[in-house]
């Protein structure tokens, strides 16, 4: 909980919109800055987390999984494939193309698991269990509108 910095919040907005997006923003904020020192963001960690759990994924598959379009998976791997915690092969025929986790990127997530893992901690601590249950079934009904 040491994590969390206690503010007034901001004045509601009458969009609801804006709400669950200036909360998206400070939730990434809070993750990005638990994860600092592992020098991943969280979106970055959440990637390098879909591809431990598949030995290899073409873009357009882990671009579904992540819920995400391919623009801003190739804009988030990037940086990844610049550090080799990525690699990005020729898959079946020669327009697709293969992402795996490299042997360095399975040590930066096992690093970064444990700052993650503290992140969650305190975000449980802070709402408490029920109240988190909550939110998360409110967020799965959420991602239904589309």
């Amino acid at each position: 909980m040491n994590q969390i910095v206690k503010r007034m919040p901001k004045a509601k907005s009458p969009c609801h919109c804006l709400n669950l997006r200036r909360a998206s923003r400070a939730v990434t904020q809070f993750y990005d800055k638990v994860l600092e020192p592992s020098r991943l963001k969280v979106t970055q960690y959440s990637l390098l987390q879909n591809l431990k759990m598949v030995e290899a994924l073409n873009i357009s598959e882990l671009a579904r999984n992540m819920n995400i379009d391919r623009t801003t998976l190739n804009r988030n791997m990037k940086p990844l494939i610049n550090v080799g915690l990525i690699r990005v092969t020729i898959g079946k025929d020669s327009r697709s193309r293969l992402v795996t986790l490299t042997e360095a990127g399975k040590a930066a997530l096992t690093d970064a698991m444990v700052l993650w893992r503290e992140a969650q901690a305190s975000l449980e601590e802070y709402f408490g269990a029920a109240e988190l249950d909550d939110f998360e079934r409110l967020l799965s009904k959420l991602e239904l509108l589309v």
